[in-house]
């Protein structure tokens, strides 16, 4: 019986490997079919292009700092306005009265100088009066800028939350807007901090006025970078003298940086992480491929700018076939 056994299991073994499939055992390493080209420094014209939406260059709610009733409107929206301009008439029962006490005090004090000087009275008395009345010409001076409010600057007129007769609860009652001089905060990418500074010249573009460049300046560059971002904020002038270009309009810009050494290669090189905004390539690392993270600088057609500390001139890039690639596969290079 044991003999039988025996013999069994040694025919079972040999049909096994009989029956194994042949490719198992003559599999090859796998190979991908890639093109390649030496990462070599180019000369580009370095202009940074940048999105953003126009905005007046002042805007301001008009809201005075005093509660009532709405007396008189004397703008609509649409209405330009010049500066210093009627815009809103309050109740003006608060000024009336505060301006009848400073006349009162105007002429009170007027006699007791003339009696302090005599020593008629001490210059305690006439200290407080004069007080009283400095006090009350500030009150008139506020009430009198919040009871007739009139226009800071030069502007059209934007928004109107209130008709005549209303009562005035703290919400704005116009707004009113400069659109002779635009501006813009754009978002630029810290890498270019030390090439950016005030006075510089920029483009504006805008798609409704295809061709057209509206020429503007950067006016601040903000001190401090946004650590979530990795950008910081310029603020772009644009004079509008035509009016043509109008707050929250979508706009671009263009920001010539000069001449500058940088390693361009074609855009359909660059993979994307799958579930993030990161870009890598492959290099030619001794006929495997390497995954090198690089970050992208700007586009010039098919070929795009990139970034790595891990990249050197000279090293060969795959620039076809890099989709199938995994990292660590065996390359078969086209030449």
């Amino acid at each position: 019986m044991k003999k039988i056994s025996v013999l069994v299991l040694c025919a079972l073994a040999i049909v096994t490997t009989a029956c194994r499939p042949k490719v198992m055992m003559d599999e090859q390493p796998r190979e991908e079919l890639v093109e390649v080209a030496a990462l070599t420094p180019s000369t580009i014209e370095r202009v940074l292009s940048l999105s953003t939406t126009l905005e007046g260059f002042q805007k301001m709610d008009i809201a005075p700092s005093v509660t009532g009733r709405i007396e008189h409107i004397y703008t609509e929206v649409g209405t330009r306005v010049s500066t210093g301009s009627n815009l809103v008439r309050m109740d003006q029962n608060q000024y009336t009265t505060t301006k009848l006490t400073y006349t009162n005090l105007q002429q009170e004090l007027a006699r007791m100088e003339a009696l302090v000087a005599t020593g008629a009275i001490s210059q305690q008395t006439y200290d407080q009066t004069k007080l009283s009345y400095d006090q009350t010409a500030e009150s008139l001076r506020f009430l009198e800028e919040n009871t007739y409010v009139k226009a800071k600057f030069p502007g059209v007129i934007s928004a109107k939350n209130y008709e005549d007769g209303e009562l005035y609860s703290g919400q704005a009652i116009l707004t009113l807007t400069q659109i002779n001089v635009l501006k813009a905060l754009v978002n630029v990418p810290e890498s270019y901090y030390p090439l950016v500074h005030k006075g510089m010249n920029v483009d504006v573009l805008c798609d409704i006025y295809p061709g057209e460049v509206f020429p503007a300046t950067i006016d601040i560059v903000y001190p401090t970078i946004d650590p979530s971002s990795h950008t910081f904020q310029v603020r772009i002038r644009i004079p509008n003298g035509g009016e043509r270009l109008r707050p929250g309009m979508y706009a671009y810009t263009k920001l010539a940086l000069g001449r500058a050494e940088a390693m361009v290669i074609p855009y359909q090189s660059v993979q994307k992480l799958t579930g993030s905004n990161e870009r890598y390539i492959y290099v030619n690392d001794n006929g495997v491929a390497r995954r090198v993270f690089v970050k992208l600088g700007e586009r010039y057609d098919d070929k795009v700018e990139i970034m790595s500390d891990e990249l050197t001139p000279g090293e060969e890039i795959i620039v076809t076939g890099a989709e199938k690639l995994v990292d660590g596969v065996t390359l078969k290079i086209e030449r």
